[in-house]
Order: structure tokens, then sequence, then C-alpha cells
């Protein structure tokens, strides 16, 4: 039988916990931008 390759699998979980880390900053940053364009009153240019 196969021994197990423990090195691979750690390196698979650390993969997975950094793109999950980077997908929850990029919505973190995504809803942030979206309050701060909901803050500020719309510009009306005409004149």
């Amino acid at each position: 039988m196969a021994k197990p390759n423990y090195s691979f699998e750690k390196r698979q979980k650390e993969i997975a916990k950094k793109k999950k880390k980077e997908e929850k900053r990029l919505k973190k940053l995504e809803q942030s931008t979206e309050e701060v364009q909901a803050e500020q009153p719309p510009i009306n240019e005409s004149t």
C-alpha cells in the first residue's frame, strides 16, 4: 500500500486557505467601495 503524501495535502490546504482569504478580502473591498459611493450625494453637472 502506498504511503500518504502529507506534504501534498498540507500544500493543498494552504492553497485553499489563501484562496478563501483572498476572496474574503475582495468581498470586503467591494463592500467598502459600495458604502463610500452610497454616502456621496450624486453629482449634478447640469447648469
